[in-house]
């Protein structure tokens, strides 16, 4: 049971990743849909560990309802942070800072409250959004200093060369 739950946060932590990066996607609001399919592509994963059915639109619908009902605001703000990548010169780099942030905390708060939610024995069809809201926000102030850390591991892992 606890190397299940090991590998269940490796599989969060990896899409934490993936959706950070889809953050970075300059294109207002398909960066927006591209987390929204990491998302749906890491709760696929989970519930294939913990052998659960998995079916995209009730998924997808469960994964909308959580966030929006648990964040207004920070939905807001990256739906905001998303548009705000339209303003020229200093649009894609106000966007490309806070929306892979938002991102990699959110997916790492909806993971770890499935975590939770398939541990205690639950599947999807009994996911109740409004339940788990406390618990998601938690996650999410938790997932917004792990996506500060991974993103600072990550800046100092990657090399940068300079062509001269």
């Amino acid at each position: 049971m606890e190397d299940r739950i090991q590998t269940a946060k490796t599989v969060v932590k990896k899409y934490v990743y993936w959706s950070m990066g889809a953050g970075f996607i300059p294109l207002p609001y398909l960066d927006i849909a591209a987390v929204t399919g990491v998302q749906i592509k890491m709760l696929a994963d989970l519930a294939k560990l913990y052998d659960i059915p998995f079916a995209r639109n009730r998924v997808k619908s469960l994964v909308a309802a959580l966030i929006g009902g648990a964040l207004p605001g920070p939905l807001a703000a990256s739906v905001v942070g998303s548009a705000v990548k339209l303003v020229p010169v200093v649009g894609p780099i106000i966007g490309g800072i806070s929306v892979p942030l938002l991102a990699g905390a959110t997916t790492y708060a909806v993971g770890t409250v499935f975590i939770t939610h398939f541990e205690s024995g639950g599947t999807f069809l009994d996911f109740d959004p409004q339940k788990v809201k406390d618990h998601f926000n938690e996650e999410m102030e938790k997932g917004k200093i792990v996506a500060q850390e991974m993103a600072g591991r990550q800046a100092k892992e990657t090399p940068v060369h300079v062509h001269t």
